[in-house]
């Protein structure tokens, strides 16, 4: 009866005890508690992803070629004795700065761009000393910087050949005074460089100027357009 007795509880002990979880091909794992302590291992790893070699993208390094690259802007004025409205065109070659780029990720603490404003030349002497001693106040304001956060439109890896259109976004610094500013930017890569054109364009309000006023003006119209044709070679993989 004992032996009887010591059967049955083994049996029941047996029965109410709980299975391990099949595998995908239906049988018991060898090991249940192995197999368990995995599963968050692999889920961890599955979820902290690399590049293809396994390492982080390399920066990318953009400079502004010295003396190649070149700002401009245009406003529309109507000036005394004219029969039509012309645009006067502000120039200068004194463009400097550096973009760089961790895939399409900008770098932003290390790109920025700047403009010497002193160096502006229209078609007219009078009018630059004028836009410099009143409009600008490039003896306080000597300087445009725009300091670039983000690039749109731009595929990853980046492009070493043919034409791409993209923006270029971020912070315009012009007469002690910064908007946000998106430029429209149209470029042609090389392996060793990038040359294009970035448009932009803003109101004398936005920077606390009002439009020039001079005898000879008549009118200035309240618009502001950009241009920088640039020239930058490329370093870094």
């Amino acid at each position: 009866m004992r032996t009887l007795a010591l059967v049955s509880t083994l049996f029941l002990a047996a029965a109410c005890a709980p299975s391990a979880a099949p595998t995908a091909t239906g049988q018991q794992p060898s090991n249940p508690t192995t197999a368990l302590a995995a599963t968050p291992t692999a889920v961890r790893a599955a979820a902290s992803p690399t590049t293809a070699a396994g390492q982080p993208a390399a920066d990318v390094r953009y400079v502004i070629a010295p003396g190649s690259s070149e700002a401009r802007f245009r406003v529309t004025e109507q000036l005394a004795g004219r029969n039509l409205p012309n645009d006067a065109v502000g120039v200068t070659k004194e463009v400097s700065g550096t973009v760089v780029l961790r895939g399409t990720q900008v770098v932003a603490e290390q790109s920025r761009i700047t403009v010497d404003l002193r160096t502006l030349r229209t078609d007219q002497t009078q009018r630059d000393n004028f836009i410099q001693r009143n409009t600008l106040e490039t003896g306080r304001f000597p300087t445009a910087t725009f300091a670039l956060k983000e690039i749109r439109g731009l595929s990853t890896p980046l492009p070493t050949s043919g034409e791409h259109t993209f923006q270029l976004v971020g912070d315009l610094t012009i007469h002690g005074v910064t908007v946000p500013a998106t430029w429209e930017t149209t470029a042609t890569f090389t392996p060793q460089e990038v040359r294009g054109q970035a448009k932009s364009a803003w109101k004398f309000g936005d920077f606390g100027m009002t439009p020039p006023r001079a005898p000879i003006v008549l009118s200035v119209e309240d618009n502001v357009r950009l241009e920088i044709d640039f020239v930058a070679t490329r370093s870094g993989t």
